[in-house]
C-alpha cells in the first residue's frame, strides 16, 4: 500500500520550481491552506525563489491583512494571476492596477468549472457567461491593465450560437486544504464550511503532471476515513502538510470553529420577533425587494443591502418563503457574511462551488438580490473595477446573467446619505456626494444589452425610486411618497430614464415602522 510523503510546509514550498502556474484553495477567508501559501513567500523572500509564477484561482481568498492569495504580493515572486475576485487580496490588486504584474478578471463560477476542463484535457470551457461583460473579448477580454496582451478567452460559434472560450492551459502545481489525510494521501473536508473545487483542482494538477499538496489538521490510519467523506482520493495527491500553528487552520480567518456551518450540528435559530431592524434606507430597499419574493423560490443573496432581504422576509414570517444558497456551495441554511461569508449555518446541503455553478449557469436560481454600486443608461452594473480599486466580479456575472430575474439594489446616491420616514412618506435628511446612476459605467459587470437579449426581467431597486429595463432602455416606474422626481431624482442622474404617464408610488407601507403584512 503506498503511503504519501508526509511533509513540513518549507519542503512543500521549496518543492515549487520557478516559472511555473499554480494554484491555491479557498473561499474569501475560508478554506485556505494558509501555512503553504505562508512558507512559499518566506522561501522568496529568504531565497529569491520560486520566482515569475502564474497563479490561478476561482474565488477571493483572503481577509484584507496579507493572508491567501496577498501572501504572492511580491515583485518577482509572480508575473501573472488569473483570478475570480480581488477585493480580499488588496496587494495583488494593486500590484495589477500598477502594472507590476499581468492581471486577468474571469467569472468565479467560469475558473471554477474550467479546472474541471483542464482536468479533462478540453480545449477550455464554453459558455455563454460572460458575454457582454468586461470579461468578452469584443469589450476587455478580461484583462485589467495595458501589460496584459494574451487572449486567454476568444469567441466561438458552437451550432450556430456565439460562445466564449475561456481556454485552457496545464497548472503544475497546486496548494489545496483539507480537514483529514490518512496514510494513503486520502482527503476529507468535513470541518469546511464548503468543499469548494478541491476535486477538480486536484484532477486538473494531477492530469497535467503536476503536484498536488494538501494542508490538513491531522494523519489518520488507513482505513479510517469514510470513503463517501473523501473529496480527493488519495491517488491525486503528492505530499501531505500537518499544520502547526492553528492559526494558519481557522475554520474562517479570525473565527472560532463552528460545527454548524459544516454539518456537525444545528445550531437552534429561533428568531426573536420582537427585534425588528430599524427603517433606514437599507430596509426600504430590501422591503421592496421582498414584495417580489415567491414561496417556494431559490435565491441568491449578494452582500451589503441586497442580505436585508433576508431579514424582512424572517420579520415578516415569510422566511421559509425561499431558500437561499451561497455560491461556494451551501444550499439552504442561513448564510453568514464577514470573514464567515461563504458559510452558511443550518445548510442543507453543501455540494462543490463548480456544481453549484452549473446549476446558477442553467437558470436554477429563481430570484437574484445583487449590490448595485453604479448602474447606467443601458442597464449596465458596475460592481468591479473603481479607479485605482479592482474589486473583482467574483461570481456576480454568472449569478446575475441567469437568474430568472435579477433585482439590483442599493442606495440612489452614496456618500453621506441620510434619510427617514414621515407618516408614510421618505425624507432624505442628507443628500449622497456621488452620483451612482451614469451615462456609462466605468466596466460592464453585468450587461443590460445581453439581458435584453435574453429577454431576462430586470429591475434596479433604490430607496426613492425603481427602474426596469425594458427593450428600449431604462425605465422608472417608481417613485416613493414624499420624493420629487425632478429635483431629488432626475437631477440627481447622469441620464434621463424613460418614463412613461406617472410613476406609480412605491407601497406605502415600505414607508412605515410597523409590518407590512407580508404573511397574509
Amino acid at each position: 500500500m503506498r503511503k504519501v510523503p508526509v511533509i513540513t510546509a518549507d519542503q512543500a514550498a521549496a518543492m515549487i520550481p520557478d516559472n511555473c502556474t499554480i494554484t491555491s484553495s479557498g473561499f474569501v477567508a475560508s478554506c485556505m491552506a494558509e501555512a503553504l501559501t505562508k512558507a512559499v513567500e518566506k522561501r522568496f523572500l529568504e531565497t529569491g525563489s520560486p520566482k515569475n509564477l502564474t497563479l490561478v484561482y476561482a474565488a477571493a481568498q483572503g481577509n484584507r491583512d496579507g493572508s491567501g492569495a496577498d501572501h504572492f504580493a511580491h515583485e518577482g515572486l509572480i508575473k501573472r494571476v488569473v483570478g475570480g475576485h480581488y477585493n480580499m487580496a488588496p496587494k495583488i490588486g494593486e500590484m495589477i492596477l500598477s502594472g507590476k504584474i499581468e492581471g486577468y478578471n474571469f467569472p468565479q463560477g467560469t475558473i471554477s468549472q474550467w479546472f474541471r476542463d483542464v482536468a479533462g484535457h478540453k480545449p477550455g470551457t464554453i459558455t455563454h457567461v460572460g458575454m457582454g461583460t468586461f470579461a468578452d473579448p469584443r469589450v476587455e477580454g478580461g484583462k485589467l491593465n495595458d501589460i496584459t496582451k494574451e487572449d486567454l478567452v476568444e469567441v466561438v460559434n458552437i451550432l450556430g450560437e456565439e460562445k466564449l472560450l475561456y481556454k485552457a492551459f496545464p497548472i503544475d502545481f497546486a496548494l489545496i486544504r483539507g480537514t483529514y489525510a490518512d496514510e494513503t494521501g486520502n482527503i476529507t473536508v468535513e470541518k469546511e464550511v464548503a468543499s469548494t473545487e478541491v476535486t477538480a483542482i486536484a484532477q486538473a494538477v494531477k492530469n497535467s503532471g503536476g503536484k498536488v499538496i494538501v494542508q490538513v489538521e491531522e494523519v489518520k490510519e488507513a482505513g479510517a476515513l469514510d470513503p463517501k467523506l473523501v473529496k480527493v482520493p488519495g491517488i491525486f495527491v503528492d505530499a501531505v502538510v500537518v499544520r502547526e500553528d492553528p492559526l494558519d487552520h481557522e475554520q474562517c480567518r479570525t473565527c472560532e470553529w463552528d460545527g454548524s456551518m459544516s454539518g456537525q450540528f444545528r445550531a437552534n435559530l429561533e428568531v426573536d420577533a420582537s427585534h425588528i431592524a430599524p427603517l433606514d434606507a437599507k430596509k426600504i430597499i430590501a422591503r421592496r425587494g421582498a414584495l417580489e419574493l415567491q414561496e417556494g423560490s431559490v435565491v441568491n443573496l449578494g452582500i451589503g443591502a441586497p442580505e436585508f432581504v433576508a431579514t424582512v422576509a424572517n420579520e415578516e414570517g415569510i422566511g421559509d418563503y425561499m431558500t437561499m444558497t451561497v455560491e461556494a456551495g451551501a444550499v439552504g441554511g442561513i448564510p453568514q457574511g464577514g470573514p464567515k461569508f461563504g458559510g452558511s449555518v443550518n445548510p442543507d446541503s453543501i455540494l462543490d462551488q463548480n456544481v453549484l455553478f452549473d446549476f446558477y449557469d442553467g437558470g436554477g436560481i429563481d430570484n437574484a438580490y445583487l449590490g448595485l454600486a453604479e448602474a447606467d443608461s443601458h442597464g449596465n452594473i458596475n460592481v468591479s473595477k473603481f479607479g485605482p480599486r479592482l474589486a473583482g466580479c467574483g461570481g456576480f456575472i454568472n449569478i446575475t446573467q441567469n437568474a430568472k430575474r435579477v433585482f439590483f439594489c442599493g442606495t440612489f446616491t452614496a456618500g453621506g446619505l441620510k434619510t427617514e420616514c414621515v407618516d408614510g412618506k421618505l425624507v432624505i435628511t442628507q443628500e449622497g456626494k456621488n452620483i451612482k446612476l451614469l451615462k456609462d459605467v466605468e466596466q460592464i459587470t453585468f450587461s443590460g444589452d445581453y439581458a435584453r437579449k435574453v429577454g431576462q426581467p430586470v429591475m434596479y431597486i433604490t430607496e426613492r425610486a425603481v427602474f426596469e429595463l425594458k427593450e428600449d432602455g431604462m425605465h422608472l416606474t417608481e417613485v416613493a411618497p414624499g420624493i420629487d422626481i425632478q429635483t431629488q431624482i432626475l437631477d440627481l442622474m447622469d441620464f434621463t430614464p424613460i418614463i412613461d404617464g406617472e410613476p406609480k408610488l412605491m407601497d406605502e407601507r415600505i414607508f412605515r415602522e410597523e409590518l407590512m403584512g407580508l404573511s397574509k
